[in-house]
């Protein structure tokens, strides 16, 4: 397949070239971190930033993180989300 944009610098705001399943996990991180977290059923997000800081967000199918997560934390979350990177 024939890529026109193989040459071209990928930014954090063109579409991802990859995406996973998260698994929330209280001790591991996401490897790779990911540019943002998509939203495939509806539920609260716990996601921990670079500073270490931990915030729940509600998320509707369809939804975007506005933060990189560094973790997703499985105690308080629900939901299905996979990463984009």
């Amino acid at each position: 397949m024939t890529d026109t944009f193989a040459n071209h610098r990928t930014g954090l705001s063109d579409p991802g070239t990859r995406h996973f399943l998260i698994v929330p996990s209280d001790t591991a991180d996401i490897n790779p971190k990911p540019r943002a977290l998509y939203c495939r059923e509806a539920g609260t997000v716990v996601i921990r930033d670079e500073a270490g800081v931990d915030l729940p967000y509600t998320m509707n199918p369809g939804d975007q993180t506005i933060v990189r997560p560094v973790r997703v934390l499985a105690t308080g979350t629900t939901g299905t989300y996979y990463g984009v990177v």
